[in-house]
């Protein structure tokens, strides 16, 4: 499994959040951010719970920001 980053930014995009706002909101500057949004940096499980939980979602909903990666020759 990995972080879906772009729905990560859609999700952040969809409630009219900047970059700023959500790095404020983590105690970050925007630059720190971006890096993490754009997969310069890779987010850990504690950031990624309270970027969601900045989105409005709980724990549980995690599930949305991650994609199954199924190897090729597995799929169908």
């Amino acid at each position: 499994m990995s972080i879906d980053l772009k729905r990560l930014r859609a999700e952040r995009i969809a409630k009219g959040y900047t970059q700023d706002y959500m790095a404020q909101q983590m105690g970050w500057n925007r630059a720190t951010y971006a890096k993490r949004e754009n997969g310069i940096v890779s987010l850990g499980a504690d950031e990624l719970a309270r970027i969601a939980d900045i989105l409005g979602y709980t724990k549980n909903d995690l599930g949305i920001f991650f994609t199954i990666n199924v190897p090729k020759k597995e799929r169908k």
